[in-house]
């Protein structure tokens, strides 16, 4: 009889979604507080949503260890940029280096899917969605983790975004106000919660605008 060894992984999904919309003049970036592994419940209470500069913030699901350490990177080569700048990295320039971070990690990848949201140069909310090895793209909205199937479609019906062969090439901002972005969002999770285990009991909300950043919280189901 042969032996049977467990397999085992260094990587594992803590479920999640994240979710981050682009405006005129702001960006809205939301994640649940849920972190899972399999139908084990760890914590109720942890933040995917980090600050990575004034004017950039990342939301990030999958494996939270490999996000951790993808975080300490990054804040490592933005506190680096600092000193050699005398300023803050743009939310376009965080969202390089971070393509590049990833693609660093390829052969042996930061099991991380992120979304990275802010403002541009000229003061427009931007969105940059990203694979796990590194390849973005610029939207006016996007949703990674668990949820993000249930999530993404919804967004699509409701915000239609321009295609991006269309010539000249149109904008990708949403056309909602800051107020309705973020009802939007809650509508998002208070769905996707309906039907996806990973999902769930509290929502972070994270307005980025002029003015600086602030924070929302609303209730999800806890079951």
């Amino acid at each position: 009889m042969t032996k049977q060894h467990a397999n085992w992984s260094p990587y594992d999904n803590n479920g999640g979604s994240c979710v981050a919309i682009a405006g005129a003049d702001y960006c809205v970036i939301a994640a649940d507080t849920r972190m899972s592994s399999g139908y084990n419940i760890l914590t109720r209470d942890y933040s995917k949503i980090c600050k990575l500069a004034d004017k950039a913030v990342l939301a990030s699901s999958g494996f939270q260890a490999d996000v951790k350490a993808l975080q300490k990177q990054l804040a490592a080569r933005h506190l680096i940029y600092q000193h050699q700048h005398n300023k803050q990295m743009s939310c376009p320039a965080m969202a390089q280096l971070l393509s590049n971070t990833l693609y660093y990690k390829r052969f042996f990848p930061y099991y991380a899917f992120n979304v990275l949201g802010g403002l541009d140069n000229e003061g427009k909310g931007c969105v940059f969605t990203y694979d796990a090895v590194g390849s973005y793209e610029r939207v006016g909205y996007s949703s990674q983790g668990s949820g993000s199937t249930l999530i993404i479609p919804f967004l699509d019906n409701q915000l239609k975004s321009p295609s991006p062969l269309l010539l000249p090439a149109q904008d990708a901002v949403t056309p909602l106000s800051e107020s309705e972005a973020v009802d939007l969002v809650k509508t998002c999770f208070a769905s996707a919660t309906e039907r996806d285990i990973y999902t769930g009991d509290r929502l972070e909300i994270v307005i980025l605008n002029a003015e600086g950043i602030r924070r929302e919280f609303m209730e999800l189901r806890k079951d």
